[in-house]
């Protein structure tokens, strides 16, 4: 597997950004290894908030919310995606798969740091390979958290916002990231932000993972993956932890998509689910702040 590696001046002085960086090497699925990047903030003895992100953004997105939830008291957990951030970045659209992901997300968060006792939240691709870790190991979280995601089994069609951006991620000859993030906020980002979230990818090489993630969402029942999301939803209707969903308001691409979740999961029932006001898909964007005192409060609420 031929890797990519973003030079680490590309992420300096970016806005809002003064965290630390933090390495680890997982097993890449063919033989050789994959430096995956995390921040952890806080104090270690602390509980883990895991904080996953999604399409096509990395570990910049939270950075509004580390510190509130730093300031709460807790460990927090912000790893990058592979192919994302300051992770590597295998070169090839066939390096990639939904199932990779997990794996290498799972070695991370289990193999390598070996956490226990989590609050996981997750966003977009966040909470699809959250989800799955979720119910792979129930027994390291202690709770769960999700906004603007999904857990599809493609048993049902998703909305046209999304086929659309699917289509689009495939066929477009360009790929703005920073603009593509930017677009899906209600927020107007600053210039330096939208480049700060094109540090991770000089040029189109880097992109590979960032343009094939979408098609990975399951949308037919044969997808590769339907068949391991249909198991999860299984294990998620026995989950009785606690579990909340905090959407945003005006995000056309997930809107709904938490009404499974609500009507599904036991450890749903009696929570204080939120609907966060004036914010679309990235809704640590536009209500970061705010999404980090809900986190703070479900985790209060819940220990």
């Amino acid at each position: 597997m031929h890797t990519l590696r973003t030079p680490d001046e590309r992420f300096e002085g970016l806005p809002d950004f003064d965290f630390e960086p933090h390495y680890a090497e997982v097993p890449d699925g063919v033989g050789g290894t994959l430096r995956v990047h995390y921040l952890d903030e806080g104090p270690a003895s602390a509980a883990p908030v895991l904080l996953l992100h999604g399409e096509p953004s990395w570990a910049y997105l939270y950075r509004h919310m580390i510190q509130p939830l730093v300031d709460a008291g807790h460990r927090v957990i912000v790893p990058d995606q592979v192919g994302f951030g300051r992770s590597d970045k295998p070169a090839e659209m066939t390096d990639y798969s939904y199932a990779r992901h997990v794996d290498w997300m799972s070695s991370l968060v289990f193999d390598c740091l070996d956490l226990g006792d989590i609050t996981f939240f997750g966003q977009d691709w966040g909470g699809l390979i959250g989800l799955r870790l979720v119910t792979a190991q129930t027994d390291r979280f202690a709770r769960v958290a999700i906004s603007n995601t999904g857990l599809p089994t493609g048993d049902r069609r998703p909305s046209d916002a999304f086929m659309a951006w699917q289509k689009y991620s495939q066929e477009s000859p360009v790929f703005p990231i920073g603009d593509i993030v930017n677009g899906g906020c209600l927020t107007d980002l600053s210039a330096e932000e939208v480049d700060a979230y094109n540090a991770p990818f000089p040029d189109d090489s880097y992109k590979a993972g960032a343009r094939i993630w979408p098609s990975f969402v399951c949308t037919s029942p044969d997808d590769p993956e339907a068949p391991a999301n249909r198991e999860a939803w299984g294990l998620l209707e026995q989950f009785t932890k606690p579990f909340l969903c905090c959407f945003s308001d005006s995000d056309p691409v997930t809107q709904g998509a938490d009404k499974p979740f609500r009507a599904r999961i036991p450890g749903a029932q009696g929570q204080a689910h939120t609907t966060l006001e004036g914010a679309a898909h990235f809704v640590q964007e536009d209500s970061g702040p705010e999404l980090a005192a809900v986190l703070a409060d479900f985790i209060a609420s819940t220990s």
